[in-house]
């Protein structure tokens, strides 16, 4: 069964199945409108790298995977999706509960789970499965604009009139880092939150990975090639 879409959506294919339009309204409903606008345009742009590279939807790629893996990779930045892991895990689960409690099979949601835990994870999503893939290239060219160019001649515009940026990259920054000084667990040193926390706390606040291994306890000292980090 095709399902309608509001009209903003007419001059763009998206997939028009019930769990696609259950998840575009899931997304929408529980997040801030200007990140809701980039994980739309995050998978239009997946798509558009997909076609650019003439990958075949339903023969290459599952669409509605990556569409899913898209629409719904920033519910961790949710009221609803911020729990006690990095968001990208927090928001996975929530998906994955999602999407189970719609009857979806488990090798699908699994897909959609580590399209969404990994999309910030440069190298590793690359080398998953298609849809995982594609959502990680569709995400981060919205945050970044890598690979931008590959994009249809004025497509990206046409997204952007239709979805508005909204100041989204530093958006989305400030609501990683909100909750990640309301709850440090968020933001472990050596990930992406941690990242991003590490610039709105003092000097040495949030330890790097030479003082990490410093405090290890195993009495490991820096190779002569290798001096240890200024103030380790």
């Amino acid at each position: 069964m095709v399902v309608a879409l509001p009209a903003v959506y007419d001059e763009f294919d998206l997939p028009r199945t019930d769990l696609a339009a259950r998840a575009l309204r899931y997304a929408e409903e529980a997040e801030p409108a200007v990140v809701f606008r980039h994980s739309v345009r995050s998978y239009l742009f997946a798509r558009a790298l997909a076609d650019r590279r003439g990958m075949k939807a339903g023969t290459d790629f599952d669409d509605e995977l990556v569409f899913l893996g898209c629409v719904l990779h920033d519910l961790g930045l949710s009221e609803q999706g911020n729990g006690h892991q990095r968001f990208e895990v927090d928001g996975a689960d929530l998906a994955a509960g999602f999407l189970r409690g719609r009857g979806v099979q488990e090798q699908a949601v699994a897909v959609v789970w580590d399209a969404i835990a990994l999309h910030t994870s440069e190298g590793i999503a690359s080398r998953k499965s298609p849809e995982v893939a594609l959502a990680h290239e569709g995400i981060t060219v919205d945050v970044l604009g890598l690979g931008k160019e590959s994009l249809p001649e004025g497509f990206a515009e046409r997204v952007h009139a239709a979805f508005p940026r909204a100041d989204l990259a530093y958006a989305i920054s400030d609501i990683i880092v909100r909750q990640a000084l309301a709850d440090p667990a968020k933001a472990g040193p050596l990930g992406f939150p941690g990242q991003l926390l590490r610039h709105h706390l003092p000097p040495g606040a949030l330890p790097g990975w030479y003082d990490l291994i410093a405090r290890s306890g195993w009495g490991d000292r820096p190779t002569p090639a290798h001096p240890a980090a200024p103030g380790t």
